[in-house]
């Protein structure tokens, strides 16, 4: 095992034979604890902070992917006061997604990513009849509403419409999400209701400096997913691997390992701990959006069922130490009476069915 130091920029780290090489269980086990599906002490915003980012196109999905993983008995209530508080924001920080993450996360991720962000949707902006007068016309709009009061997103395309800015055709979400990347926005405290978040001004400053703050993401990346590979890295971030490669050499802690004989990093020793039994974790869950290949955790056909049709829409999950082996959401209003539908994909023994029937029966945030 060996550990990647500190080396000049022009110098990236390669990987080496390693002495630790992880089976696919063992790699799952480390990825479970990694993850904190076993549970922690931290607080909302901590979980968060660790993992730098979480998945967050799904809104409800994303409360409940930090409050499985914070601890013991916190609720969807608590993770929406941390996003109150403003300890947590939701922005779109990477690949043109929505990620629940904190604010001084935000301002490194948007410092790297905004204009190749921006380059990635030239031509969506051009197809939108966006140019830049308009977008700086919306700029102006947004900003002096906003810092009157929070908006919701409705209020936010009613301000332009009344400036005689359309929003139609996907106009509207195109520029909310652009002047997020920019870093005038993001979305914050939430309504009255507690369903919806307010567009906020941001005001985080970019970070002092950069290249650490972007070795503290790299290493924040490994900690909290662990083991991944530089391919998991450079698909998260869509950042250069040279880049990316720079930043790992800045962490004293990276260890090299290989999985399966396949290099890949974690961070410390890796002590990969016995089975971890029936998890369940809400749709787009980072336990399988984190990385490039999944392959460890998922088969062809449950990867299948979880995103049927290819459509993007990632279903919850049901794990049995750390492999998918079926799906599950809230029952339909047609039935009222049960309280969830269970899929299985892969086959599983008597005594393992009764226990993830146990975990959808104590699944605690709705």
């Amino acid at each position: 095992m060996r550990l990647l130091r500190r080396r000049p920029a022009a110098r990236p780290p390669s990987l080496r034979p390693v002495s630790t090489d992880l089976t696919a269980a063992q790699a799952r086990r480390l990825r479970w604890r990694a993850q904190l599906l076993c549970g922690s002490e931290l607080e909302p915003a901590c979980v968060v902070g660790r993992a730098v980012a979480l998945q967050g196109q799904d809104l409800g999905a994303v409360l409940r992917a930090i409050a499985i993983r914070a601890r013991a008995g916190t609720t969807v209530a608590e993770v929406r006061a941390a996003f109150d508080s403003g300890a947590l924001v939701r922005s779109w920080p990477l690949r043109g997604t929505l990620f629940a993450t904190t604010p001084s996360h935000l301002a490194t991720l948007v410092h790297f990513t905004a204009d190749r962000t921006h380059r990635a949707a030239a031509l969506r902006r051009q197809r939108l009849g966006l140019d830049e007068a308009t977008i700086g016309r919306a700029r102006e709009v947004l900003a002096g509403a906003l810092a009157e009061r929070p908006l919701t997103r409705a209020e936010a395309l009613e301000r332009w419409g009344q400036a005689d800015i359309s929003t139609s055709t996907g106009r509207g979400y195109h520029l909310l999400m652009h002047l997020a990347v920019d870093g005038l926005v993001h979305w914050g405290a939430f309504d009255d209701s507690g369903g919806e978040q307010l567009l906020t001004l941001t005001d985080t400053r970019p970070p002092d400096d950069p290249e650490a703050a972007l070795a503290d993401v790299v290493r924040s990346f490994v900690l909290a997913r662990g083991p991944v590979t530089e391919a998991d890295l450079a698909w998260w971030t869509k950042l250069p691997r040279s880049t990316l490669r720079r930043a790992a050499a800045a962490v004293d802690d990276l260890v090299e390992v290989t999985v399966e004989g396949a290099p890949a990093w974690v961070v410390g020793e890796p002590e990969p701990g016995g089975p971890s039994g029936v998890t369940l974790v809400p749709g787009f869950d980072e336990w399988i959006l984190g990385y490039a290949d999944r392959s460890l955790v998922a088969s062809p056909a449950a990867l299948a069922r979880l995103v049927p049709g290819g459509n993007g829409v990632f279903r919850p999950a049901v794990l049995v130490d750390g492999v998918v082996v079926g799906t599950w959401r809230p029952a339909p209003p047609s039935r009222p009476t049960a309280r969830v539908v269970l899929e299985l994909v892969e086959r599983v023994p008597p005594a393992v069915s009764r226990a993830i029937d146990r975990a959808l029966a104590d699944w605690p945030h709705g």
